[in-house]
């Protein structure tokens, strides 16, 4: 997966990796599917890069998604921003719309409950 990067990513990428990829992704990684054109997603980026500060190692995957887009349809994605938390390839939580970085501290919190 060439568009994975530590910590928060300002950038949405058109180069998504196949459901097969996620799920094969050892530890955790946190998916974000929005558009760049969104304003719910330019709404949220702040919490999102507010949150992210406290995870510089977390790998973070901004992916534009849309219509044919088969990895948002796999994770039933209908609103923009979601973001869905995995570790080892399943899901551990998801936000959908976040306007504040303390909903995202509450998403990136379960991979410390869990052992990150």
């Amino acid at each position: 997966m060439d568009n994975l990067c530590k910590g928060y990513n300002p950038d949405y990428s058109e180069d998504a990796p196949s459901l097969e990829q996620v799920s094969g992704q050892p530890g955790a990684l946190l998916l974000e599917f929005g558009a760049p054109w969104c304003m719910h997603c330019q709404a949220g980026a702040r919490a999102v890069q507010a949150a992210m500060a406290d995870y510089p190692q977390l790998p973070h995957l901004k992916l534009y998604d849309g219509k044919g887009k088969p990895l948002g349809r796999a994770f039933k994605v209908k609103l923009w921003p979601t973001l869905i938390l995995l570790k080892d390839g399943q899901e551990v939580a998801r936000r959908v719309r976040p306007v504040m970085a303390e909903e995202m501290r509450e998403l990136l919190a379960q991979l410390d409950s869990r052992g990150q």
